[in-house]
């Protein structure tokens, strides 16, 4: 018997639809990576991007537990010397809240180029609609 191991031209991808609204960040961005990265897939090889689209709905309501509102800091370098950002997730959940759940997903990926290429597969929107009828989305439940 021999191992089976996906090639990137013969992988079938799906897009999925997730409501964000009331389920954690931490909760919804390591289930939407794990779909990324196509391991709720049995034809799941870990150097290949078997992972399929996902279309992540009312990212503004989702929630952060405990005090980590008030408390959680999101930090990012311009590159020029002493350009060191910090911005509270209270302000970003208010302003940005689809970077909030990208940031969350981007960091649970793998951080080389099948990470960085995983990544394109995923879009965020604040409200309840999206533009990609087309390509019939099926919702994803999280667990």
């Amino acid at each position: 018997m021999k191992t089976y191991m996906a090639h990137a031209e013969t992988v079938e991808r799906k897009w999925y639809v997730v409501d964000a609204a009331g389920v954690p960040l931490g909760r919804l961005a390591s289930q939407v990576a794990a779909v990324l990265r196509g391991k709720n897939k049995p034809t799941f090889t870990p150097n290949v991007d078997t992972g399929d689209f996902v279309i992540v709905l009312n990212s503004d309501k989702v929630l952060l537990t405990g005090k980590k509102l008030e408390k959680k800091i999101y930090r990012y370098h311009t590159g020029y010397i002493g350009g060191l950002k910090e911005i509270s997730y209270s302000r970003m959940m208010a302003e940005k809240s689809d970077l909030a759940v990208y940031e969350a997903v981007r960091g649970m990926l793998p951080k080389n180029s099948l990470g960085r290429q995983m990544l394109k597969k995923l879009r965020v929107y604040k409200g309840g609609e999206h533009n990609h009828a087309a390509q019939k989305p099926e919702e994803l439940k999280l667990n």
